[in-house]
């Protein structure tokens, strides 16, 4: 039947268009709600409410109000559901999208977007909802238990739980939303939440996969590629990211100079971790270095997991690419790592998301940098921290106007659901209608 047949092609082309609806239309509600009386103590404009908004949704964490005294806390409930929707909202709809896709469910599955078509069953994609919503409730409950140590003393009782609640759920989403005006800075030397809150972005930024084979306490030899991957470029980044940081910032009286030995390595640990799409802080970001700018920055566009709560164009996307770059010095044709190969169709993807979103960030920088006369690192370190869902900030936060800050909501909109979109396309299959002969073209 034509009808039915149309149908189906209409059905197999919707989840990116419902994907994006369905942010928007979070965005838009946490907008209202936000704007309500009650939802601050002084009111707040229509483009503060709906940055706010698109920041919790996308879990970002940039800010244009202080979410600690400029909510109520009921602003600040609004705020911590959007948070929770649009973090664990993009894994179970990730999950819907591969299952609509024909994609094996199986958590052991080799990589994102890289098998073989073969239909997944209605149970197994239940079954992989059900172990997300374990993962998640047992990680934040278990963060926010162990916050409260730390915050309950500090701030009494009931601000305390609430306070360890809050962080607990905007760490393991990736999030960076903080009730302190600078962050976690006043937490600098803490050993438990050095340790706490970045174990949970970590977690939440691994991937549903990796955790899932990690939980069944696989060994090594018999994990996936992609888990074998994530986990080895997640500890790889981990460490340059802490030596870098330390390396350039040690004797900065803005940063790490004035504190103690046992604070620089937390807080070098700290800023290491958060920097891929965490968006917390333990320190000024504004005083760093332009140079460790730069290098946060390019952890920022690297992000975290595929089908986490991190974004970034991904670990495994950066791996590939680094993958295909030796492979062509050293003539090879296809990609090898950890007895597996990759071939060029897997190059083609990466380079695809790389290259459109390093094309996005360009242009929204251009742009930005048109109409707002600043500081370029702090623009562009903005544009990157968007897209990347970080929410870290050199401060051009405050300093946008509302066409400025649209730009930002896209940024932060677009990093949030275009990955994921242009997985669905890189992962249709359209067999060429027509075929040209071969040409060659002088590279380099």
């Amino acid at each position: 039947m034509p009808g039915l047949a149309l149908f189906r092609r209409r059905v197999a082309l919707s989840p990116p268009a419902v994907l994006a609806m369905l942010y928007a239309a979070l965005v838009a509600v946490g907008a209202l709600l936000l704007k309500a009386p009650f939802a601050t103590p002084e009111p707040i404009g229509w483009s503060q409410a709906l940055f706010t908004s698109a920041s919790a949704v996308t879990v970002t964490g940039l800010a244009v109000v202080d979410t600690g005294t400029g909510f109520t806390l009921f602003g600040q409930a609004v705020i911590l559901v959007l948070i929770q929707l649009g973090g664990l909202g993009l894994m179970t709809f990730a999950a819907l999208v591969l299952s609509m896709l024909g994609r094996p469910m199986g958590l052991s599955s080799r990589a994102f977007l890289r098998e073989d078509l073969n239909q997944t069953s209605i149970s197994e994609l239940f079954r992989l909802v059900r172990l997300i919503l374990r993962v998640v409730a047992a990680c934040e409950l278990a963060g926010a238990a162990v916050l409260a140590v730390v915050f309950v003393p500090a701030d009494g009782l009931w601000p305390g739980l609430w306070s360890a609640v809050f962080h607990s759920v905007s760490a393991f989403n990736n999030a960076g939303f903080s009730l302190y005006p600078d962050s976690l800075s006043a937490y600098v030397g803490n050993p438990i939440v050095n340790l706490a809150v970045p174990a949970l972005f970590i977690v939440g930024g691994l991937g549903y996969m990796v955790l899932h084979e990690l939980l069944e306490r696989r060994p090594w030899r018999k994990m996936s590629l992609h888990s074998k991957l994530t986990l080895a470029g997640t500890a790889g980044l981990l460490a340059w990211g802490m030596a870098v940081f330390a390396i350039l910032e040690w004797t900065n009286p803005g940063t790490l100079g004035e504190l103690p030995l046992h604070a620089k390595l937390l807080a070098s640990w700290f800023q290491s971790a958060t920097t891929r799409t965490a968006g917390f802080n333990s320190v000024d970001i504004g005083q760093m270095h332009d140079s460790t700018s730069l290098m946060f920055m390019s952890l920022m566009m690297i992000g975290g997991g595929s089908t986490s709560t991190a974004g970034g164009i991904k670990v495994t996307t950066f791996i590939v690419l680094i993958l295909a770059t030796v492979a062509f010095f050293r003539r090879r044709q296809t990609l090898h790592a950890f007895g597996r190969s990759l071939g060029v169709e897997e190059v083609m993807k990466v380079l695809a998301l790389a290259m459109v979103s390093l094309l996005t960030v360009m242009a929204a920088t251009f742009v930005l940098a048109i109409s707002h006369d600043g500081d370029f690192v702090n623009l562009a370190f903005e544009a990157v921290s968007a897209f990347g869902t970080v929410g870290l900030s050199r401060g051009a936060t405050g300093e946008l106007d509302g066409f400025e800050r649209l730009v930002i909501v896209f940024l932060m909109f677009l990093g949030r659901v275009g990955p994921l979109t242009l997985g669905f396309f890189l992962a249709t299959r359209v067999p060429p209608r027509v075929r040209y002969p071969s040409g060659r073209v002088f590279l380099g």
